[in-house]
């Protein structure tokens, strides 16, 4: 008998009742496990998958960099204040030359008066030329402005308005040391003893904070009777300091005052060999000062023997007069 009976051999369908038996069979049902195939489905359309825009790339600054301007930023580093060139032109006439009280080969000096403040004042017109930049100018004026002393002159505030290049100073209207030694007009006495030794005093205060307390140490390079300005009560205050860009950098990387203009007799002898300023060449054109305010010479006088004609020489070959014998 076989296994599989419905795959038995096939009886021929006119042979004994074998229609009748197949049409009582009926159709074949397939087995319970076998299935028809599901109808067909085409797969559902994918939503479209949206693109999104490329975003824009801001390009990274390296670490530490800000984005502010470095002009902005020494700005406001600056602890006095940016007045506009019409202001300063308005408090000295348009800088006429009636206003102009002193010049040096990279600068001017007016007289004025601010309107706003009614403050009078002497303002510096620098060379236009001097300097390389606004960067560098403003760099000068922010160090200026964190320097504070009763012996040197406050500045007050400054102007970078395009090429124009000012700074603002406190007037001081007893005029400067050399005013007060040389050329008197008859009506007029010499300083006095205690005078001269107290512009002396407060003189050497102000050079002891450029070198020993301001943060960088300045030094002045320039140290000379004119830069020792007087108020009406003789008090001293040293002008012209701390423009390192208007000269060279002396004693390392120190800011210099300015170049050596009109010093010519107060220079320490290094100076003329190696063209080198120090925190001590200072100290030796101050003792120049010292001397001229104890002997009342000039530094130097060609109207002198040629001996005689340098204060320093002289001094170390001659007795200096007695303090009484001089006032």
């Amino acid at each position: 008998m076989s296994c599989l009976p419905c795959f038995g051999k096939k009886k021929d369908g006119n042979a004994e009742g074998g229609g009748d038996e197949q049409a009582a069979a009926g159709p074949m049902s397939p087995p319970p496990s076998v299935h028809a195939p599901a109808p067909y489905r085409a797969p559902a359309a994918a939503a479209p998958v949206a693109v999104a825009a490329p975003a824009s790339v801001t390009p990274t600054k390296p670490a530490g960099e800000s984005d502010a301007n470095p002009e902005d930023a020494l700005r406001q580093a600056i602890e006095v204040k940016a007045f506009a060139f019409r202001e300063l032109a308005a408090a000295t006439d348009h800088f006429t030359p009636y206003n102009l009280v002193g010049e040096g080969g990279f600068f001017r000096v007016y007289k004025g008066q601010l309107e706003k403040e009614g403050q009078a004042v002497a303002i510096k017109q620098m060379d236009k030329h001097g300097f390389q930049g606004n960067i560098e100018f403003l760099t000068e004026v922010s160090k200026l402005s964190k320097l504070h002393h009763e012996n040197l002159i406050d500045i007050i505030g400054y102007c970078a308005d395009g090429d124009q290049r000012l700074l603002v100073y406190e007037h001081m209207d007893g005029g400067t040391l050399e005013d007060h030694l040389y050329d008197l007009p008859p009506e007029k006495k010499p300083m006095d003893w205690m005078t001269r030794m107290k512009v002396a005093n407060g003189a050497a205060q102000g050079l002891e904070y450029l070198h020993e307390k301001a943060d960088p140490p300045v030094v002045y390079g320039d140290f000379k009777a004119s830069q020792v300005l007087l108020d009406a009560s003789f008090t001293p205050k040293l002008s012209d300091f701390g423009l390192q860009q208007l000269g060279q950098s002396g004693g390392g990387n120190m800011p210099m005052a300015s170049p050596m203009m009109g010093a010519f007799g107060c220079l320490a002898p290094e100076y003329d060999r190696g063209g080198q300023v120090s925190m001590k060449s200072d100290v030796y054109s101050f003792g120049v000062v010292l001397l001229q305010l104890i002997s009342g010479r000039r530094t130097v006088d060609t109207s002198k023997p040629v001996e005689e004609q340098n204060v320093v020489t002289w001094v170390r070959t001659t007795e200096v007069q007695r303090p009484e014998e001089i006032s």
